[in-house]
């Protein structure tokens, strides 16, 4: 059974699915989608053209799917499309997309948000993501799947975060990041891969190791790039990881890559320890 506190506003046109909650003070728009098994706890500002997929929770004071902050929004019916069985906390902000780009922003399932995330315009966000408190995304920015984001990180527009990445608390991201990579630091930089976060997904002590060769024959041997690139897939091109590193780096094209902190200039590595100590 629905309930809808007598306190709140639910506007005429928007679409409430069955065994939904939605609790004091909260706001919901008329072109909002509510699926079955939703729960809004209270206070809750639900706007725009949003769909919240079913058995979303989401906790007071969170606000989902006003318009863009960008000055090139020219107020059109963008969308926000939120996944099922997502856990969004106390404060979190998600804005819906802008023409220029797809006009969605879009969250996958089973992803939990902690207070005071944020999801930018135009962002793609995969399954089982997890944004620790006060973590952000700027617009126009892709995570892969099964990424962390550690608390008070914050992701530059148009960057992509590979699957299983792991970012620390208090970095920031100004370049891609490759699948399974783990970045740190002032002016994020790569230092290895995310062990535990492979560990827990099944990978195997061998899996991993041959990453690790992967990763080092990439980023911490001399030569070119580009045939740094052309090496590892000749000799790890055969493993479903590596192809998936390979693969992303591939697609990037001119975008900036995220480089180990081996490969950072000396002053900036000297700089993000010095603020982080």
């Amino acid at each position: 059974m629905t309930i809808i506190d007598p306190s709140a506003r639910v506007a005429n046109g928007a679409s409430i699915g069955k065994d939904v909650t939605i609790g004091p003070y909260c706001v919901v728009g008329p072109n909002v989608t509510i699926a079955d098994g939703c729960r809004l706890i209270a206070h809750v500002h639900v706007d725009g053209y949003t769909t919240i997929g079913a058995r979303t929770v989401v906790y007071p004071f969170s606000s989902l799917g006003t318009p863009p902050q960008s000055m090139k929004y020219r107020g059109g019916p963008t969308r926000l499309l939120i996944g099922a069985d997502c856990e969004i906390r106390e404060s979190v902000t998600m804005n819906t997309g802008t023409e220029d780009d797809r006009g969605v922003t879009e969250v996958g399932d089973k992803c939990m948000f902690m207070v005071g995330s944020h999801v930018g315009h135009d962002c793609k966000v995969g399954n089982h993501v997890t944004m620790a408190n006060n973590a952000v995304l700027g617009g126009h920015v892709v995570v892969e799947d099964n990424v962390v984001f550690g608390g008070h990180s914050a992701v530059h527009q148009f960057v992509r975060i590979g699957e299983c990445a792991m970012i620390a608390g208090m970095t920031g991201i100004g370049a891609d990041v490759i699948p399974f990579g783990f970045a740190i630091g002032q002016r994020g930089a790569l230092d290895g891969l995310n062990v535990i976060g492979l560990r827990r997904r099944g990978f195997s002590r061998f899996d991993i190791q041959r990453l690790r060769q992967a990763y080092r024959s990439l980023f911490l041997t001399p030569g070119h790039h580009k045939d740094r690139i052309e090496a590892v897939a000749r000799e790890f091109g055969s493993d479903p990881a590596v192809a998936k590193i390979i693969a992303f780096i591939r697609s990037a094209g001119s975008r900036p890559l995220m480089k180990a902190w081996q490969n950072v200039p000396a002053a900036t590595v000297a700089e993000s320890a010095g603020e982080t100590a």
